[in-house]
Order: C-alpha cells, then structure tokens, then sequence
C-alpha cells in the first residue's frame, strides 16, 4: 500500500504542472486522504479502476465505484470521506493555464455539466478507449517542447478528442439529471465563489450577484446542502484553498498567502483560520509536513 503526505504531493503536482502542464498518476492505491479538503485551481480527472469510495464535492457526497470517472473543474473542492481497502485510481492533472485554450477548441462544448454532476460511470469498453487516450497523453507529456515542438497543441488536441468521448458517453446520463431551482442556485453559487473569493468573503455579496436578499439565498442553500448556511460553504471553501497555497508553498510566510487570499491584514487571517479550523495555521503547516 502506497501512504501519502498531502501537503508534499500537491507540491510536486503543482511544480510538475507548471512544467509539462499535464500530469498522469497512474493506478495509485493505498491513498491517506480521508477528511482531508482538497482544492485545485486546476482540472482533475478520475478513474476508478477498483474499489469504492465516498467523496464529498462542493459539500455534496458522490459516490466511485468500478469504471466510474469524475471532472472536477479548476477551483472546486474535494473531500474523501472513506473508500475501501482495494480502491485503485488513476489521476490526469490538467493545468488550469490550457483551460482557456482548450475550451476554444471543444466541438460540443457543454463542460458546465461537470460543475452541475462531475461523475459519469463507463462500460468496459468505453473505459479502455479512454484509458488509451490518457496513456497517449501520458506519452505527449513524456516530451520535451525541445523535441516535440508542436506539444502543446497535441496536447489540446488530444484532451479535446477525450472530452468529445466522455460527452458522447454520459448523454444518456444526463438526460435523467433533474435540475431544481435550488441546485442550480448551489451550483452556481459554488462557481462565483470559485471565481470571486479573492474579492469577498460575505454572504451579501454572493447573494447579490445572484439577485436575491441575502435572506432568502441563505436559507434555498441551506435546505439544498442539508444544514450548511452560504457561510459555512465560502469559509469551508477558503480554508481548503488556504491549505492548498500552504501545502504548495513552504517558501511562502503565512503573511505572504495571507494576502494571495484577499486578506487585507495578516492577522485577520489567521484568525478566520483558527476560527474555522480549530488551530493556527502555523500549526497546520507544522503538521502538514512531518
């Protein structure tokens, strides 16, 4: 069983994507990632080779089990809650910087339906034409821009080739999903936050954006998370991107992500994360990195 530190993981996935751009883990299991808020700025995909798991996304649980693939978006969060002893995954990393370019290139276009429901499950053979895909993937990434000079346009290229088959594949999946009001207000309360937390940490601002009182959009999110005010959702989603620059930074102070956070003063920040989290977050880095 393979063990993993969190904080040193996302450290070399961040600094390798920096590099190549993209980045494949191939079957990994033996994961230590129960309860741990994981939150990139960048696209993620799963496959789930093996084994089960329970995630919680945006505060709401999903559920993996054989052939099951998930798109998390850049800016959204992630929760293992538990998964089984045999669970096998693999992982594509996906720059947030191609994001942009790669949405210029999509023929159906329509990846809002992965904020709205990352999860699809596959057949057999709609998962090993998606595993050779990755594998080709992979295989671009290998490469040097100094011997494969048109790289990233083969990477566009072929990532766009995938998404085309994983839209194809979940059609009949999404013509049952029903969507209400209120889940679509969560969900787009969950990409605003994604897009403007360095902006505003207040509930009245989110439900302004989103022409409501403040009082009415507290309590449509409330009823749609089962017990989490709009609050508990933006301070739940700073602290995980919080934790995200603490973990991938070690030459950063806390002052220094403090203000990458919108924070206008140090101090006010760890407040909120002490308030939030229950320690310092001189505390969390000490024990994020054993």
């Amino acid at each position: 069983m393979e063990t993993l530190n969190v904080a040193q993981e996302l450290e070399r996935i961040s600094t390798i994507l920096k590099r190549d751009d993209i980045m494949v883990v191939r079957k990994r299991s033996g994961l230590k990632l129960v309860n741990v808020d994981i939150a990139s700025q960048d696209i993620v995909l799963t496959i789930c080779h093996q084994g089960t798991a329970k995630v919680l996304y945006d505060m709401r649980e999903i559920s993996f089990q054989k052939n099951s693939m998930s798109i998390i978006m850049p800016g959204h969060i992630i929760k293992y809650l538990e998964y089984s002893p045999d669970l096998v995954i693999t992982r594509v990393f996906i720059s947030h910087e191609l994001f942009p370019e790669l949405k210029a290139h999509l023929l159906s276009h329509g990846y809002d339906k992965f904020y709205l429901n990352p999860l699809c499950t596959l057949d057999d053979v709609q998962m090993e034409r998606l595993l050779k895909i990755v594998d080709l993937l992979a295989h671009i990434a290998d490469h040097d821009i100094r011997d494969l000079q048109l790289r990233r346009h083969l990477l566009i290229a072929q990532l766009s080739v995938g998404y085309e088959f994983v839209n194809y594949y979940r059609r009949e999946q999404d013509k049952g999903i029903v969507l209400t009001h209120s889940s679509q207000l969560y969900n787009d309360f969950c990409n605003l936050v994604a897009e403007h937390y360095l902006e505003s940490r207040e509930v009245k601002y989110y439900a302004k954006l989103l022409h409501l009182s403040p009082k009415h959009f507290s309590k449509l999110i409330t009823r749609e998370t089962g017990g989490k005010s709009p609050a508990d959702c933006i301070e739940n989603f700073i602290v995980a991107h919080a934790k995200r620059l603490i973990d991938i930074k070690p030459e950063c102070s806390l002052g220094e992500i403090s203000y990458m956070l919108g924070f206008s003063e140090p101090s006010s920040f760890y407040r909120y994360f002490k308030r939030v989290t229950g320690m310092t977050a001189k505390q969390y880095r000490h024990l994020s990195r054993p």
